[in-house]
This record gives C-alpha cells, structure tokens and sequence, in this order.
C-alpha cells in the first residue's frame, strides 16, 4: 500500500478511508505543522523527506511545483468533493492499479 501525506485541505474523512483501506496515511495536523502557514514547498519538501506521496486540493500550486520540481515522491491532486469516501476510493483505485508507483506519480483526480 502507498504512503501519504495530506495537506491541511485535504479532507481529513478521506484520509480515515485510505486507512481503513490499507494506505498508510499520515496528515499535517498530526505533525504539529498544522496553522503554521507552511509553504507549499515546505509541504511538498516534508513530504519528499518522509518518502511520501502528496495529497492535496490545491490543484493549482501543486501542479505547478510538479512541473517546477521533479524531487519528489508523487503529488495527487484532488477536485473538491464532498463524497469523502467515493473520493478515497478513487484515489485507492488508482494506486492499486499501478504495478509499481512510480518515483514522481503525479494524478490529478
């Protein structure tokens, strides 16, 4: 299963769903690095350190570092949606249907 990383936007339900299917999840607010207004690269870069891939909302700025920065463990980016679980479970999908997740898996879901 994939290790993640969630961002502050990311809705923390879809992290619980990702869990309870097997992913290895772990969210900003459990860091301590939570309401510190934290770049996106400080983000992305606490990510890459930890070896795991980004979960975000924030299509735009992310989409952008990918493009800019290629050191990093996979960025997947989200629409809002307020199907939490159907959110997570797409996001499962995709992942297990990759044989092996790629160095910069970067998916826009």
């Amino acid at each position: 299963m994939a290790r993640l990383y969630s961002n502050e936007n990311f809705p923390f339900p879809a992290v619980e769903e990702l869990r309870r299917l097997g992913h290895d999840v772990l969210a900003i607010q459990e860091t301590g690095q939570a309401n510190q207004s934290l770049s996106d690269d400080a983000i992305l870069a606490f990510a890459h350190a930890a070896g795991r891939i980004l979960l975000t909302n924030n299509r735009r700025h992310f989409i952008r570092l990918h493009r800019e920065q290629h050191e990093h463990c996979g960025i997947i980016v989200c629409t809002v949606d307020p199907d939490f679980i159907g959110l997570a479970q797409r996001i499962h999908a995709v992942l297990e249907a990759q044989a092996q997740i790629p160095r910069s898996l970067t998916l826009a879901l």
